[in-house]
């Protein structure tokens, strides 16, 4: 196989699986937004589109834009391009309909496919089309956590992929594993921007040029930072931190342990709580995570395969911030910072815990596995790295400029695509935020 047509066969598997999540949805299902922070599944599938046809294929003099009005409807934070559609109204976008935004998939599907067979793309350029494609996949997960959130305001509790229920069970006890400290090194690449990624002399900090080839990137690969090695700008550099001995829980809190939490008053005693945190569930009125809900005496939890009961088992989901560090507290341990977690991570079992599977949609037993189920909530603040630089244009704001009042989380979660994972990654929400797959893991 050629490289340029293994280059095509990466963008289209990972442009297919979009469609494939989203094959089963009506129109009506993929235009509604159920709240700010989300939006709709249509909007999803055009806004990454969009950001193909603007950063790559825009800079081609043959291509011809398939529609000028897209360029505002579908930004999404990108000041440097112009101005955009307010981001709250997004569900108010009637037009285009969900037929034409697959029509416009297609046309930029097969624009896209026509310059990476005939390797018009150099190594800048190729570089934007894998930071393209973990954009969709990033976008493949938030499609299904706004869909889970569109779907649990309905009284009815739609289901979006049928599954059987699994059975709960008595989830293991809860081990610790020790880990040594001193001086580690953390982060993705090797210096001020190492390979793949995404920021200061990453070689993506222009649009690029459409001419000499592309390089010498391997097959299946987008440049020279692509491939297992690819990682966003806000990864790196890598640098070193100090830390102590410490011990990390084995593996994530589960449902059961949440229910002894909120037995216990937790939701009700303020000495666990941080202010804001405390002031935000006096304010919301929460009383158990995002999606749980008391039936006939029970507990259930909303899922993408409908209202179920809760299973014992499995780690907890859609806790903020806020009720994470209280739980922590609760516990009499806390939460691990970032770089605790990393290095974990690395010194710890490979194997992955639950990615997205389009047939389940749903994290499984929590195991003692690192990455996978559930993203988990750190004590750290999302803060650039030392030396961290932000690329020059608009590929620039991907990352950096969200970095204030925002915390950090690792791992990966049940509705992550695989191959998007990492130990590196750095995933980011405000404190209150709970509608991500979102719980944690321990720390002393």
């Amino acid at each position: 196989m050629s490289e340029s047509r293994s280059q095509a066969d990466r963008f289209l598997a990972v442009r297919g699986l979009t469609d494939a999540l989203t094959a089963s949805l009506s129109a009506e299902d993929q235009t509604p937004q159920s709240m700010t922070d989300a939006s709709p599944v249509k909007w999803h599938r055009a806004h990454v589109t969009w950001f193909f046809e603007e950063f790559i294929l825009r800079n081609d003099p043959s291509y011809v834009v398939y529609d000028e009005s897209f360029r505002y409807l579908f930004n999404s934070y990108y000041e440097a391009v112009g101005a955009r559609h307010p981001r709250p109204e997004r569900g108010l976008v009637t037009r285009p309909g969900v037929a034409d935004v697959g029509h416009y998939r297609e046309y930029v599907d097969n624009a896209m496919v026509d310059v990476l067979e005939r390797g018009a793309l150099d190594d800048d350029v190729l570089a934007l089309v894998e930071l393209g494609c973990h954009h969709e996949q990033q976008h493949q997960e938030l499609l299904l956590m706004d869909l889970k959130h569109l779907f649990s305001t309905h009284a009815f509790a739609p289901v979006y992929v049928e599954r059987v229920a699994d059975e709960s069970g008595t989830p293991d006890p809860l081990t610790w594993r020790s880990v040594a400290g001193g001086v580690k090194e953390i982060g993705a690449g090797s210096g001020a921007s190492g390979p793949g990624q995404f920021g200061a002399g990453s070689g993506a900090s222009g649009p690029g040029q459409f001419g000499a080839g592309s390089g010498a990137s391997g097959p299946g690969q987008f440049g020279a930072g692509s491939g297992s090695g690819f990682s966003y700008d806000n990864e790196g550099p890598r640098h070193r931190v100090f830390l102590e001995d410490f011990e990390i829980a084995e593996r994530a809190v589960t449902n059961a342990e949440w229910l002894e939490f909120i037995a216990d008053d937790g939701y009700r005693r303020p000495e666990f709580w941080l202010s804001d945190g405390w002031a935000h569930i006096r304010e919301t009125g929460w009383q158990a995570p995002g999606y749980w809900q008391q039936v006939d005496g029970e507990w259930t939890t909303f899922t993408l395969s409908g209202r179920r009961r809760l299973v014992l088992d499995e780690p907890v989901l859609h806790v903020s911030f806020y009720e994470a560090d209280a739980y922590a507290r609760w516990a009499g341990v806390r939460l691990p910072t970032e770089f605790e977690w990393e290095t974990a991570a690395v010194t710890g079992s490979s194997t992955r815990g639950q990615l997205l599977d389009p047939a389940r949609c749903h994290p499984g037993r929590a195991g003692s596995t690192m990455i996978g189920d559930t993203w988990q909530w750190t004590a750290s603040a999302y803060l650039p790295y030392p030396g961290f630089v932000p690329a020059n244009g608009a590929v620039g704001e991907y990352n950096g400029k969200f970095m204030s009042d925002q915390h950090v989380l690792r791992g990966a979660s049940a509705v992550t695509p695989r191959g998007h994972e990492r130990a590196t990654y750095r995933n980011f929400f405000p404190a209150s935020a709970r509608w991500a797959f979102s719980g944690l893991r321990l720390a002393r």
